[in-house]
């Protein structure tokens, strides 16, 4: 059985926000990744066509966007984004850190089965509200 040292994996970017580091790897029908994103930052709300996700927050605090609800979450939390349920998040009290996990596996890459929104702008403005 693989144990895999988070401390010793090398970060690689995110390929929708380069400035975004990722610890991430595949298995034959999962992904799995360790993300951090700092205060004010996160990826604009978007959709997996593929992908189911859960996201389990390891520190600080986001405002996250699922479908229609967003609410604060944080340490304790689990997060589950169905395929072509819209989400994204915003920090605001970070850093936030947080274990996902997506199915299926694709190439092991996190971010391969990100689809834009047509209304992005308007996803944004109601995560921006959330202090």
């Amino acid at each position: 059985m693989p144990i895999y040292k988070a401390k010793d994996l090398k970060a690689t970017p995110d390929i929708k926000n380069p400035n975004v580091s990722m610890i991430q790897f595949g298995g034959e029908l999962i992904k799995v990744g360790i993300v951090t994103y700092k205060d004010g930052e996160g990826p604009p709300p978007h959709f997996h066509p593929n992908d189911e996700q859960w996201i389990y927050p390891l520190e600080g605090r986001a405002a996250f966007l699922v479908g229609d609800e967003i609410m604060s979450v944080g340490p304790g939390d689990l997060i589950h984004i169905p395929r072509h349920a819209a989400h994204g998040l915003k920090v605001i009290e970070g850093p936030f850190r947080f274990f996902t996990c997506k199915s299926p596996s694709g190439t092991g890459k996190l971010s391969e089965d990100y689809t834009d929104l047509p209304n992005v702008d308007e996803l944004r403005q109601k995560l921006a509200a959330v202090k």
